[in-house]
């Protein structure tokens, strides 16, 4: 069996398509082979009279972390930048595919959801969290960006919501999905494994009316984002890097302390382009996100802070990365000029 196809496991019944991520020791995290697994399975089932198509995994500790970030390192280490392409196009272009496919799609995120894990979901009509879910985009801490259209959808929250989440990687929980949108629909983990049988039996029921049947009370009267509203609005909505910095100072609480300090600690090369491409990508459609996106990622990819970001957090893991640059870096407030012309 070939290795994409040991890692998705896919089935037909009922007129429900249903595709499960299924790489457990590495918490799902995506590599080229299940992309493109993944590409071929929903192109195959655009020619079914299907229903819905639901995307879970195995296990309950995660839907998915992620890409497999170790293996794009180590290609970069190996002078293979050619193969980290080929993984972020083929990726991106599922992103794209999944964002427009004609079928309802339902993600059910029951655990860990970050980085590619929400590019797999997020862009589809229909998001499950349970109260396991937790979801996060954290490249910034490693050198990297948030990226599968992250730019896209993170510019289209609420407020300055998403300029927070992309610069500060924070860890959502359900009631925090269900406030910002990223996730449409909350069940338990106990019940989650009896959507796929009630959209198989679901007569001339909408997969809405299905999946509302399955809802727990709404929890976003507990949203940490929804109390901080305000705060996060003021201090993430600045004009520049800088001024947010500024702001965070200003602001004088704890916890604008502790964002201040998570910027602080996070690679500057990061997030510049973080907030250049959520900046630019309220302007732009999920194409032209992406396509911005695949020439971030095929720069950055390239740098010492990419290097050095793995290292220190999924490498060595002792958390104490040396950035090559600083947010004083003139250089970084032209970061997209700069991969533009290959830079």
């Amino acid at each position: 069996m070939a290795e994409s196809e040991e890692f998705i496991r896919t089935e037909l019944e009922g007129g429900v398509g249903r595709i499960t991520l299924n790489r457990p020791a590495a918490l799902h995290a995506l590599n080229l082979p299940m992309v493109e697994r993944l590409g071929e399975v929903l192109e195959a089932w655009r020619e079914e009279p299907l229903s819905a198509v639901v995307i879970d995994s195995s296990g309950s500790k995660a839907f998915c972390a992620g890409g497999d970030i170790r293996a794009i390192q180590q290609n970069t280490l190996n002078g293979k930048q050619e193969c980290n392409k080929s993984f972020f196009a083929t990726e991106y272009k599922l992103n794209y595919t999944l964002a427009t496919y004609s079928r309802p799609l339902v993600s059910l995120i029951d655990g860990i959801c970050m980085g590619g894990g929400l590019g797999v979901s997020v862009h589809g009509h229909f998001r499950v969290a349970t109260e396991a879910t937790q979801l996060a985009m954290p490249e910034t801490s490693i050198g990297f960006f948030p990226d599968v259209g992250a730019s896209f959808f993170l510019s289209r929250l609420p407020g300055s919501l998403g300029m927070y989440l992309g610069l500060t990687g924070t860890r959502i929980g359900p009631a925090d999905a269900l406030y910002t949108g990223l996730a449409t629909h909350l069940t338990s983990s106990r019940d989650i494994d009896g959507i796929v049988p009630a959209l198989r039996n679901r007569g001339s029921k909408s997969v809405d009316m299905v999946l509302r049947s399955f809802c727990k009370p709404n929890p976003v009267s507990s949203s940490e984002l929804a109390k901080r509203r305000s705060a996060i609005d003021w201090c993430f909505g600045a004009p520049s890097l800088a001024l947010i910095l500024n702001r965070l100072e200003q602001h004088g609480e704890v916890w604008s302390a502790e964002q201040h300090e998570v910027l602080k600690k996070a690679c500057p090369q990061s997030l510049q382009v973080t907030f250049d491409l959520i900046s630019q990508a309220r302007e732009l459609d999920l194409a032209a996100c992406l396509e911005a996106e695949l020439t971030a990622a095929c720069y950055i990819t390239k740098t010492p802070d990419f290097i050095e970001g793995v290292r220190a957090a999924l490498v060595d893991k002792d958390r104490r990365p040396k950035w090559s640059t600083s947010l004083d870096d003139q250089k970084l407030a032209i970061f997209l000029n700069a991969a533009d012309s290959g830079g």
